[in-house]
Protein backbone atom coordinates (compact mmCIF):
# COMPACT_ATOMS: atom_id res chain seq x y z
CA UNK A 1 0.00 0.00 0.00
CA UNK A 2 2.62 2.26 0.85
CA UNK A 3 4.63 2.01 -2.34
CA UNK A 4 1.33 2.48 -4.31
CA UNK A 5 0.98 5.75 -2.43
CA UNK A 6 4.53 6.80 -3.01
CA UNK A 7 4.66 5.83 -7.06
CA UNK A 8 1.11 7.80 -6.69
CA UNK A 9 2.38 10.69 -5.33
CA UNK A 10 5.73 10.38 -7.01
CA UNK A 11 3.88 10.64 -10.59
CA UNK A 12 1.65 13.34 -9.79
CA UNK A 13 4.66 15.33 -8.65
CA UNK A 14 6.17 14.67 -12.54
CA UNK A 15 3.36 15.45 -13.80
CA UNK A 16 2.65 18.66 -12.22
CA UNK A 17 6.07 19.43 -12.47
CA UNK A 18 6.54 18.75 -16.43
CA UNK A 19 3.29 19.55 -18.05
CA UNK A 20 2.71 22.31 -20.39
CA UNK A 21 -0.22 24.26 -19.60
CA UNK A 22 -2.83 24.88 -22.54
CA UNK A 23 -2.28 28.95 -22.41
CA UNK A 24 1.07 30.39 -22.65
CA UNK A 25 0.76 34.09 -21.67
CA UNK A 26 4.15 36.05 -22.41
CA UNK A 27 4.61 39.35 -20.74
CA UNK A 28 4.94 42.45 -22.72
CA UNK A 29 8.27 43.12 -25.46
CA UNK A 30 10.40 45.08 -23.93
CA UNK A 31 11.82 48.21 -26.32
CA UNK A 32 15.47 49.32 -26.60
CA UNK A 33 14.77 52.32 -24.63
CA UNK A 34 13.03 50.40 -22.47
CA UNK A 35 15.85 48.26 -21.40
CA UNK A 36 18.18 51.05 -20.97
CA UNK A 37 16.34 53.35 -18.66
CA UNK A 38 16.00 49.78 -16.28
CA UNK A 39 19.87 49.46 -16.39
CA UNK A 40 20.13 53.59 -16.12
CA UNK A 41 17.96 52.76 -12.80
CA UNK A 42 20.41 50.10 -11.81
CA UNK A 43 23.35 51.99 -12.41
CA UNK A 44 22.54 54.93 -10.37
CA UNK A 45 21.29 51.89 -7.54
CA UNK A 46 24.95 51.02 -7.50
CA UNK A 47 26.17 54.51 -7.67
CA UNK A 48 24.49 55.25 -4.33
CA UNK A 49 25.02 52.19 -2.81
CA UNK A 50 28.69 52.93 -3.49
CA UNK A 51 28.89 56.45 -2.09
CA UNK A 52 27.33 54.56 1.16
CA UNK A 53 29.17 51.89 1.44
CA UNK A 54 32.35 54.51 0.93
CA UNK A 55 31.22 56.48 3.86
CA UNK A 56 30.77 53.76 6.03
CA UNK A 57 34.38 53.02 5.60
CA UNK A 58 33.70 49.54 3.92
CA UNK A 59 35.35 50.19 0.64
CA UNK A 60 38.99 51.91 0.02
CA UNK A 61 39.66 55.21 -1.49
CA UNK A 62 41.09 53.34 -4.64
CA UNK A 63 38.74 51.07 -4.86
CA UNK A 64 36.06 53.53 -4.48
CA UNK A 65 37.58 55.85 -7.61
CA UNK A 66 37.73 52.96 -9.88
CA UNK A 67 34.35 51.76 -9.11
CA UNK A 68 32.51 55.05 -9.17
CA UNK A 69 34.75 55.97 -12.62
CA UNK A 70 33.72 52.67 -14.62
CA UNK A 71 29.80 52.97 -13.23
CA UNK A 72 29.68 56.58 -14.32
CA UNK A 73 31.40 55.80 -17.90
CA UNK A 74 28.40 53.05 -17.61
CA UNK A 75 25.87 56.06 -16.57
CA UNK A 76 27.15 58.12 -19.83
CA UNK A 77 27.00 55.16 -22.03
CA UNK A 78 23.41 54.45 -21.63
CA UNK A 79 22.58 57.83 -21.23
CA UNK A 80 23.68 58.26 -24.82
CA UNK A 81 22.55 55.91 -25.99
CA UNK A 82 18.64 57.12 -24.48
CA UNK A 83 19.38 60.24 -25.96
CA UNK A 84 19.93 58.98 -29.55
CA UNK A 85 17.37 56.76 -29.41
CA UNK A 86 14.50 59.66 -28.34
CA UNK A 87 15.73 61.69 -30.46
CA UNK A 88 15.58 58.82 -33.42
CA UNK A 89 19.15 59.27 -35.01
CA UNK A 90 21.20 56.10 -35.53
CA UNK A 91 24.30 55.35 -33.70
CA UNK A 92 27.35 55.69 -36.10
CA UNK A 93 29.37 52.69 -34.84
CA UNK A 94 33.13 53.88 -34.40
CA UNK A 95 35.85 52.56 -37.18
Amino acid sequence: MIPFLCALVGAAALFYVFSVPEIVIAGPEKTRAAYLRERKEVVYENLRDLNFEHKAGKIPEVDYKSMKSSLEEEAAALLAEISRLESGTRARVPR
